[in-house]
């Protein structure tokens, strides 16, 4: 049986059909009911899928490092990295709902295929990198929960296979009501340990306010870039463009246009709920640990321990509790978005349990490594450099998404309009310069 494919106008894409990612669930959530309401609802799901990534493992590190080390100072950065957000994966499932291409199959068409080989290559790195993070951070959870070592927590992370295979086959929406389950859980344990915290609101506020301290100090850059590759992940870029074509929306410019304003709307808000947990998670570690004189706490296992002696009872339980729902989460999302990326850049169609097989282990391997290793030692340095290593992938991704949306020929009437073009440019060179920065300060820091 030939894998089904969508029709295609000469659009400027090398092919006119092009089969589509993730076909066992493609267009199989019906947008049913006149009312908006209800199609909004029908819409909502693929922004927290997105949303999870915002909030993994690899996010509480550096914002652990972040409030502990510069107190308030550093929300600015998450917020302003939540309008990148915000932005970008707008534009991603624009693209996937206006041309029927995920981000990978979109440059797949459009590059070489030693330039596509390339661009396949540093995303894996980066979903390796992602999942080094959720691994280890939902391997952290269990072994502060239950006592599990680590090496065993990562083992029983790669189980999500399973997982998702038993809730896909179930339907999309099933996935989906786990997704926004294990979110609401991390929000609630937070709004927990803010309530505990009393952090100072003038203290709030300011930090939100930019501060040029950020630029000047290169030990404050390396965390906000951090933040940053935390924040604004590639491979949700991927991820977001497939996943908004399991909605069943009319093959029109109309049903396109109320699509894409609708799956905005689901990203926008599942995005102000990310960054409300990373906010909180920056605002509970300035409020306890940098105004107490623990101005060092990045590990996740040491932020556990203080939590009780400084907040009270029940505050380092539900800590692990977010973060074992914040990792779990984000190992369900990273596993699909592995599967997109290999679908899209190569092209290979393999049975579904086998595919997830294989981008699972691509990224497990590492993080089973890595743990083994390293254990319970050093886990902070390296959940930080796993973000930093996202951050330096994300303009392979962040480009060629602004490329393809604001191509005419491409994109026709969804183009994007010439503030947002401009708008997008600006945010792609600000992710750029950064990078080239932190290369820069990097490898300076190696050679001194």
């Amino acid at each position: 049986m030939t894998a089904p494919t969508t029709p295609r106008p000469s659009d400027g894409w090398r092919r006119s059909r092009v089969a589509p990612s993730l076909e066992e669930v493609y267009r199989t959530v019906p947008i049913q009911g006149a009312s908006t309401w209800r199609k909004m609802l029908a819409f909502a799901g693929p922004g927290y899928l997105v949303a999870v990534g915002y909030m993994d493992p690899g996010n509480w590190a550096t914002d652990l490092a972040g409030g502990s080390q510069f107190g308030y100072t550093l929300l600015s950065v998450i917020l302003l990295s939540n309008l990148m957000a915000v932005l970008l994966q707008g534009l991603a499932s624009k693209l996937g709902i206006v041309t029927g291409r995920d981000l990978a199959q979109a440059c797949r068409d459009h590059y070489s295929k030693p330039v596509n080989f390339v661009l396949w290559v540093l995303c894996e790195l980066a979903i390796a990198a992602c999942d080094l993070a959720e691994v280890i951070g939902t391997a952290i959870a269990l072994n502060l929960l239950f006592g599990i070592s680590l090496p065993v927590g990562v083992a029983i992370t790669a189980l999500d296979v399973l997982l998702i295979l038993l809730l896909q086959n179930k339907g999309f929406r099933f996935l989906e009501a786990l997704v926004i389950t294990l979110v609401a859980t991390v929000g609630v344990c937070f709004l927990f340990e803010i309530i505990l915290a009393k952090p100072s609101v003038s203290g709030v506020l300011g930090g939100v306010i930019p501060d040029t301290e950020i630029l000047s100090n290169p030990a404050m850059l390396y965390v906000a870039v951090g933040i940053l590759g935390a924040t604004v992940m590639p491979h949700n870029l991927y991820l977001h463009s497939s996943i908004v074509q399991t909605r069943r929306y009319e093959e029109t410019a109309a049903g396109k246009k109320e699509a894409v304003k609708f799956a905005f709307i689901d990203s926008t808000f599942a995005l102000s709920i990310a960054l409300f947990i990373n906010a909180a998670i920056l605002i509970v570690a300035a409020a306890s640990f940098h105004t107490t004189g623990n101005q060092e706490v990045a590990e996740i296992q040491d932020a556990y321990k203080l939590l009780t002696p400084l907040l009270g009872a029940g505050a380092s339980t539900v800590f692990a509790l977010a973060l074992l729902a914040s990792g779990q989460n984000s190992t369900l999302t990273g596993t699909l978005a592995g599967q997109i990326v290999m679908e899209g850049f190569l092209n290979i169609r393999l049975r579904p349990w086998l595919r997830r097989l294989i981008t699972r282990m691509i990224a497990i391997v590492p993080a089973a490594i890595v743990a083994i290793l390293y254990g319970e030692s050093g886990t902070a340095r390296l959940l930080i450099l796993s973000q930093v290593i996202l951050s330096l992938q994300l303009s392979f991704a962040v480009f060629p998404l602004v490329m393809f949306t604001s191509d005419k020929v491409k994109m026709g009437e969804f183009v994007n309009p010439v503030w947002l073009k401009v708008l997008a440019y600006l945010v792609a060179l600000v992710i750029a310069s950064l990078n080239i920065w932190l290369l820069f300060q990097t490898l300076r820091g190696w050679l001194s």
